[in-house]
């Protein structure tokens, strides 16, 4: 999510079950779930932008090698995903297992569009998938109009780069397409039973997207592995960016109701924008802040899909 990266974009979790008098609440808990949230998408993008400064001394490839793969060995030791994937039928094992696909194409894609243009950007265009997918999911006037008000911001940004970095536009656009995926499989994931397993069906996911990069990324990443600057960089990359995302963006989906997520899931583009001027040095012009203001507000204004309900 990248590109992200958010696993569970239109799910509300309700009908939890509420401690009764006199228990005492789990820590997680007695965090304002918003606090989470902000966590989350502060690490959404800046661990990617700490992997741009990384691409001076690893190639691209091997850095999303090493995001990968790190962020896999955290959860193999943490949660031993593989006896939730075992354990799971036949036609749930084939859906993680193609979310770990999608896991590595979209990161990888997601770098390689990073490397060439501006994080912010990037950002605004993976954000076009949402809108589309909340058109196809509820046709009515209020998402055609956040399709329109995203699709002007992206042919903004196009218009302002596109003669100078049109690959860099072909990776970004590969990448909405694989986040796009991403959402669809990921919430078929989500939706597994048991419930508690989450994060173990999410780590099964990540050892499989390590395989799936490995032969496209172990090249570019063999040089790190006799760097320790280099390698213990792309390790904090992988758990910027894989793990404390996720992690606190499930956290705060348990409790935040859905109006209040997609209020903030509007505000990504801009926090990729603010990251991209404070890590970077990417200071955006005016047409482009105009841009992304238009993709902001195609995702703020877009209706999401039906709740899930949890017994």
């Amino acid at each position: 999510m990248n590109s992200g990266d958010y696993i569970f974009t239109d799910v509300q979790i309700v009908g939890r079950k509420v401690p009764s008098d006199g228990a005492k609440q789990p820590l997680t808990d007695r965090i304002p779930p918003h606090l989470y949230f902000l966590v989350s998408a502060i690490f959404h993008y800046l661990g990617p932008a700490f992997a741009v400064l990384l691409f001076a001394r690893v190639p691209v490839a091997g850095v999303a090698w090493l995001r990968i793969v790190s962020a896999g060995l955290i959860f193999a030791l943490w949660r031993r995903p593989w006896r939730v994937f075992l354990s799971a039928g036949s036609h749930q094992r084939l859906e993680i297992a193609a979310l770990g696909a999608i896991f590595a194409l979209m990161n990888y894609s997601f770098y390689m569009a990073i490397a060439r243009l501006p994080l912010g950007t990037v950002a605004a265009i993976e954000f076009v998938g949402p809108v589309v997918l909340a058109l196809l999911g509820a046709r009515s006037m209020r998402n055609l109009a956040a399709l329109g008000l995203a699709v002007s911001g992206v042919l903004l940004l196009t218009d302002v780069r596109l003669a100078g970095e049109p690959a860099g536009f072909a990776w970004a656009f590969l990448n909405c397409a694989l986040f796009t995926g991403y959402i669809v499989i990921a919430h078929r994931v989500a939706r597994h039973e048991p419930a508690n397993a989450a994060v173990d069906r999410l780590g099964a996911a990540m050892l499989i997207a390590a395989l799936v990069i490995t032969p496209i990324g172990i090249g570019g990443a063999t040089p790190a592995l006799t760097d320790w600057v280099a390698l213990a960089a792309g390790v904090g990359v992988g758990v910027s960016s894989s793990v404390i995302p996720y992690i606190f963006d499930q956290l705060a989906m348990t409790r935040l109701p859905r109006s209040t997520y997609a209020l903030f899931v509007a505000l990504l583009p801009a926090t990729a924008v603010v990251i991209g001027v404070i890590v970077l040095g990417q200071i955006p012009g005016l047409v482009e802040i105009a841009a992304v203001g238009l993709v902001i507000a195609g995702v703020l204004i877009h209706r999401t899909a039906t709740a899930v309900v949890v017994p």
